[in-house]
């Protein structure tokens, strides 16, 4: 797969980004960091948020002053896909959390979910659209419940452990760690129609 029309950007202020930008090297995507409030006036297509520790990126996107701007290019129907920690920045709810990030996907995430015990697990589930795909989970969290208009791509020892809303797609899994590249082919398709006429990035 060779891709040329298409800029996805990954926010790189900290987790696994590295993999994320090594997938989308592999299937010929152009891709960019953002480090900083002044990488955001780079045109870009798509957005992936990596997993890490979701309240040290939190915390960073205030503290760099990204967190505003990037939400209103999610809100404007920029694309995202966010891994793990970027499902709970999407989050528009968080269990036993009063914090919220971007929350521009309407699902309430479990961080943490599964305990120290299956702190870290593989498994292979179908998810719509794409059929059977390999699964890794750390510290992963999970979706506790959807809101409308959510579509629920997958699910795990029913646990919804990815969604899809309009733009958006969060999984609880990290795709990247995995050989499969059907989650990042499925988000490049959704970057090339967004660039061939979708809605503007800025509200």
């Amino acid at each position: 797969m060779v891709t040329e029309m298409v800029k996805i950007a990954v926010l790189a202020v900290q987790g696994a980004f590295a993999e994320h930008m090594d997938r989308l090297r592999k299937l010929g995507v152009e891709s960019i960091e953002l480090r900083r409030r002044a990488d955001l006036e780079q045109d870009f297509d798509g957005l992936i948020l990596p997993g890490g520790e979701s309240t040290v990126q939190g915390k960073l996107l205030q503290d760099l002053q990204m967190l505003m701007p990037l939400r209103g290019k999610i809100a404007g129907g920029l694309p995202v896909f966010g891994t793990c920690a970027g499902l709970i920045l999407l989050a528009e709810e968080l269990c036993s959390d009063t914090r919220v990030y971007f929350g521009t996907m309407p699902v309430r995430v479990q961080r943490n979910a599964y305990g120290r015990q299956l702190g870290s697990f593989h498994t292979e589930e179908n998810v719509m659209g794409l059929g059977r795909l390999p699964m890794t989970f750390i510290r992963a969290p999970y979706i506790e419940s959807v809101k409308k208009g959510v579509e629920i791509l997958a699910q795990v020892q029913n646990r919804i452990v990815a969604a899809r809303y309009g733009n958006q797609i969060g999984t609880a899994f990290h795709p990247e760690l995995d050989e499969d590249d059907r989650m990042h082919q499925m988000f490049i398709k959704m970057c090339e129609e967004y660039a061939g006429g979708g809605m503007p990035a800025d509200v």
